[in-house]
């Protein structure tokens, strides 16, 4: 009865598949290949600060630990979510003690991104003086995420995820050391690689699920059928605050810009998979239209409210339709960044221009003083003059020269503005101007 007690559970699938060597790494072949950055580093012999950068489940905690083990070195592990500045204190007299006893540390910091100003500057010091050698992880692209007096200090690696291929060597691995007794078959493997995205981690813990589904059945079969069933199944993956997040918001309006309506399509299918907000979204699709596409083609803009207010009216996922039809049409829409342009150069303008004065001619004059001292004198009704259009009249501030921003494109309905601006610029030309 008593040995009852001493059974210890069995470890994770992932814990239980962790590399022990650098040859046992699936993936990172760009870090890791023959020649490569950080096999290069590994040979070298000496330890170096590092941040490993990369979506999750690619390997980042493994190859810290294989450092720490490939230079004999100590191992402390700090998760920036639960420690603070006394954590990296009590890390550092460790580190002290193991170097009195001729033991290096290496200092691994998980989800360095969490750290705020102040403790990564608590690490400051002692990887300056060599006490540890740093190696942090983040999700985050660490030049917006990590001091800038720590990035110096550290060299970057950035991870990549999975490719199909890397993770069906995992599950090659898998099956050999724990799951001989599963079969699955292909469309299985195509589903479990698909849902993994990536994400060795998530992968592996795809499989035990398999494993313990597959248990309480009865079967030693898996097929896409039995997955679909049986497997809680999460969305892509998906960072609602990060890189991943902006990366794939610019890559929708990319693709509404360079007018191709199944990568627009494809984004924005991405993000509502990944749980985006549909109505961020939205607004990001009438801000498209107001930048990309302007008088080209004013119903864009018309059809990005209507589609936002679809889906207000709506809610997901019917709702969702009519932001898909919307960047569908923006993608296709004639294109102009002229508005877009005109606007930008002239905030810029007035930002760093003086206070010019409104023209005497173009001031209201509600009272009789005002009209005396001759505000509005001389104004030209446009609607009074021919081509409703008051030739050679001025709308600048006196002194300042005709900037053109605008700039119409000859596409859309901005082709037909600029044949109108051309003809009011000549009827400016024949009038003399005032």
């Amino acid at each position: 009865m008593s040995d009852l007690f001493k059974l210890e559970p069995a470890p994770p699938l992932a814990e239980a598949l962790r590399p022990h060597q650098l040859s046992d790494v699936i993936g990172q072949t760009h870090l890791l290949g023959e020649g490569k950055p950080l096999r290069l580093a590994f040979q070298s012999g000496r330890p170096h600060s590092m941040i490993l950068w990369g979506p999750p489940g690619v390997g980042k905690t493994t190859l810290a630990r294989l450092t720490a083990q490939s230079f004999d070195c100590e191992f402390i592990a700090l998760s920036a979510v639960f420690s603070g500045v006394k954590d990296i204190r009590a890390a550092m007299e460790q580190a002290e003690q193991n170097l009195a006893r001729g033991k290096h540390t290496i200092l691994f910091v998980d989800e360095i991104h969490r750290f705020n100003k102040s403790q990564q500057d608590a690490l400051l010091p002692y990887a300056e003086s060599g006490l540890v050698t740093f190696i942090g992880a983040t999700t985050e692209n660490p030049s917006f995420e990590v001091n800038s007096a720590l990035l110096s200090r550290a060299q970057v690696y950035v991870l990549k995820s999975l490719t199909d291929e890397e993770l069906k060597q995992l599950l090659a691995r898998a099956q050999a050391k724990a799951l001989s007794h599963l079969q699955f078959d292909e469309l299985a493997v195509d589903t479990l690689v698909g849902y993994a995205d990536g994400d060795a981690r998530r992968f592996l813990n795809l499989l035990e699920q398999c494993n313990t589904a597959a248990g309480a059945a009865g079967t030693t079969h898996i097929d896409a059928a039995f997955i679909q069933n049986a497997l809680t199944l999460n969305a892509r993956r998906f960072d609602k605050g990060g890189d991943n997040f902006y990366d794939q918001i610019s890559a929708l309006h990319k693709s509404v810009r360079g007018s191709n309506p199944d990568g627009a399509l494809y984004w924005l299918c991405r993000m509502l998979d990944g749980g985006a907000d549909p109505r961020y979204l939205a607004r990001r699709i009438v801000r498209m239209a107001w930048e990309d596409i302007g008088l080209a083609d004013p119903r864009a803009m018309q059809i990005a409210n209507d589609a936002a207010e679809t889906f207000e009216r709506l809610g997901a996922p019917e709702g969702e339709l009519a932001l898909g039809q919307a960047v569908i049409y923006l993608a296709v829409a004639a294109k102009s960044n002229a508005g877009y342009k005109a606007y930008n150069q002239a905030r810029a303008f007035v930002k760093q221009d003086k206070s010019r004065e409104v023209p005497v001619h173009l001031r209201n004059a509600p009272t009789k003083l005002m009209k005396e001292l001759g505000y509005g004198h001389e104004y030209r009704y446009a609607h009074d003059e021919p081509h409703a259009y008051a030739a050679g009249e001025t709308y600048l501030p006196d002194g300042m020269a005709d900037p053109q921003w605008y700039q119409p494109v000859p596409r859309g309905l901005e082709a037909k503005i600029a044949d109108k601006m051309a003809f009011l610029r000549k009827l400016d030309e024949e009038s003399g101007g005032r």
